[in-house]
C-alpha cells in the first residue's frame, strides 16, 4: 500500500461533512498515510469525537480558515452546491474533489480492493468478510456502512495490500472504484430517484462488472436471475453461491434455526462438505449473505476454521435488527435499517424466525420518490407483521414533489385487509406501544430516518 502520486502535492486536506460513514474513514486513512486533515460537519456524533480523539481537527458548523488553508478539499454527496466552505473554495481555486470520486482514487492505493456491492446486505456481508480477514490476520483496511463492534468504528486502518469496502450504486460511485474483487450480492429495483428505470441499474452493475482485470475475482449469487445476466460480460474469474440454484459452486444444506432465528447449515462446495456454520444473527437473508462471504475469504485462502470462528463471532452491525432493550416486562425491541420492501419482507422473516407472541412494526418511509415508486410492494410487506404504525416519511434529500404522503400507505394496506394506524408524534407512538404491548411482544423500528431514536424512548 503506497500513497500514490497524484496526492503526494497536497500537504493539508479538508473534508466537508466528515462525519460522514465514508468520510470518516477516508479522514483515518488519509491522517495514517501522514496528510494533516481538517474537517467540518453539521452534526456531533460519536465518529466525529473518535476523529478528535485521533488527532483530526473538526468544526462543528464551517471554518472557513481551514478551508483556505487547504491544497484539496473533499465533500460528501449530502453537501449542496451553495455551502459557504465549497463556495469559498471555488473563490480560492483550491481543488474540489467529490467522496466517491477521491475515493475510487484512493482504492488505486491497495493492490486488493475487495469491493461488496448489490441492493441488498452489503454492510452486513462487509462485516462479514472483515472479520474473516481479521481472523486470519490479514491486517486489513476496512471501510463498513455502520458501526461494527469488533473494530470499534466503521472503519479500520490497516497495514496490508487488502482494503474491503462496501461499495454503493447509487448515482453510480461505485463505478469510480479500482476493484480487485467484486461481490454482488443481488440487483433490485432502489434509487430509482437517480437510475430512473430497472434497465438502467442493470447497465450500471454491468459497467460495474467490466472494472474488473482479467485476474480478478467476482462471486455473484446465483439465485439472482440478474447477477446471471451480467456474469457473461466479466473476463475473469467466477465463484457463485446459492440456496436454491444447485450448480452454484457454494451452497447451504440442513438448515435450521434455533428460538432466536439464528441458522446452521451445512456448506457445501461443488458439491463436496466444506463446514457446518453457525451464525449469531436472524434471518435466511444472512445464510446468503455468509455465502457470499466464504465464498470470497475460501477464495482468499483463509482456513474453513477461521471462516466458522469469525461468522460465529459476528453478532451484526449497527442498526441491523439490532437488540436496543426491553420494557413492559418483556417486551424486546430491535432497530433496523430496512427501506426498501425487500429488506422489510427479509426482516419480518427473521422476526417469524424469533419465538414471540405479536410483533409490532414502527416503519417511517425513507424518501418520497421511493415510498411512491414502490407503494406496493411496501404495502405487501408490511402485512408480515402482526401490528402495523406508519409514521411522517423521512424527506432526506428530497421535497415532497410526488404528492404521497404516509397515510396513502396506510389506504394501501387498507386494501389489503391489513389495518394500519398512523401516527406522526414519535412521543404519541411510544404511548401507544406502551399502552397496547404485553411480555414476549416484539416491537421493531424500520427505516433509515429518525424513526431509530423511538426504541431508546422506549425502553429508557
Amino acid at each position: 500500500m503506497a500513497v500514490i502520486d497524484e496526492f503526494k502535492i497536497y500537504k493539508n486536506i479538508h473534508m466537508i461533512g466528515i462525519g460522514g460513514v465514508s468520510m470518516s474513514g477516508i479522514a483515518e486513512i488519509l491522517k495514517f498515510w501522514g496528510f494533516h486533515v481538517t474537517g467540518s460537519d453539521c452534526y456531533d456524533s460519536d465518529t466525529i469525537k473518535k476523529l478528535i480523539q485521533n488527532g483530526i481537527k473538526v468544526t462543528i458548523g464551517h471554518n472557513l480558515e481551514d478551508v483556505s488553508k487547504a491544497d484539496l478539499v473533499v465533500y460528501s454527496a449530502a453537501i449542496r452546491k451553495t455551502d459557504v466552505e465549497l463556495v469559498r473554495a471555488k473563490e480560492l481555486n483550491i481543488p474540489i474533489i467529490d467522496r466517491g470520486t477521491f475515493l475510487g482514487k484512493l482504492t488505486k492505493a491497495f493492490e486488493d480492493s475487495i469491493c461488496i456491492s448489490g441492493t441488498h446486505g452489503k454492510t452486513t456481508t462487509t462485516s462479514m468478510i472483515s472479520l474473516c480477514f481479521l481472523e486470519a490476520h490479514k491486517d486489513p483496511s476496512i471501510q463498513v456502512g455502520a458501526y461494527l463492534k469488533q473494530i470499534d468504528g466503521n472503519y479500520r486502518v490497516g497495514n496490508s495490500e487488502y482494503f474491503i469496502i462496501e461499495a454503493c450504486e447509487y448515482v453510480d460511485s461505485y463505478l469510480k472504484l479500482f476493484p480487485k474483487t467484486e461481490v454482488i450480492l443481488n440487483i433490485d429495483n432502489d434509487h430509482l430517484d437517480y437510475f430512473g428505470t430497472f434497465d438502467n441499474i442493470i447497465n450500471s452493475f454491468d459497467k460495474y462488472v467490466k472494472l474488473l482485470p482479467e485476474n480478478g475475482l467476482l462471486v455473484l449469487n446465483w439465485d439472482d436471475i440478474n447477477c446471471r445476466k451480467i456474469a457473461k460480460d466479466s473476463k475473469c474469474r467466477i465463484v457463485t453461491y446459492a440456496l436454491e440454484s444447485e450448480n452454484a459452486n457454494f451452497i447451504a444444506r440442513n438448515i435450521n434455526f434455533n428460538t432466536d432465528g439464528f441458522a446452521s447449515f451445512d456448506v457445501y462446495y461443488n458439491n463436496n462438505f466444506f463446514k457446518t456454520i453457525k451464525l449469531s444473527v436472524p434471518g435466511m437473508h444472512n445464510v446468503m449473505n455468509a455465502l457470499a462471504c466464504i465464498a470470497v475469504c475460501y477464495s482468499y485462502g483463509i482456513s474453513k476454521e477461521d471462516i466458522k470462528n469469525a461468522l460465529l463471532k459476528y453478532t451484526g452491525a449497527h442498526r441491523r435488527f439490532e437488540y436496543v432493550g426491553s420494557f413492559n416486562q418483556g417486551v424486546s425491541v430491535y432497530d433496523d435499517y430496512g427501506h426498501h420492501p425487500t429488506e422489510i419482507l427479509a426482516t419480518a422473516h427473521s422476526v417469524a424466525q424469533k419465538q414471540h407472541r405479536q410483533s409490532w412494526v414502527v416503519f417511517q418511509p425513507h424518501t418520497y420518490s421511493r415510498t411512491k415508486n414502490l407503494l406496493d410492494d411496501f404495502a405487501k410487506a408490511l402485512i408480515n407483521f402482526d401490528n402495523v404504525i406508519i409514521t411522517d416519511i423521512y424527506a432526506a434529500r428530497e421535497d415532497n414533489i410526488f404528492g404521497i404522503s404516509s397515510k396513502d400507505l396506510v389506504d394501501r394496506l387498507q386494501f389489503y385487509g391489513k389495518k394500519s394506524i398512523y401516527i406522526s408524534d414519535f412521543k404519541d407512538i411510544v404511548k401507544y406501544l406502551k399502552d397496547y404491548t404485553i411480555k414476549n411482544d416484539i416491537v421493531l423500528t424500520l427505516g433509515a430516518g429518525t424513526v431509530t431514536n423511538i426504541g431508546p424512548m422506549l425502553v429508557k
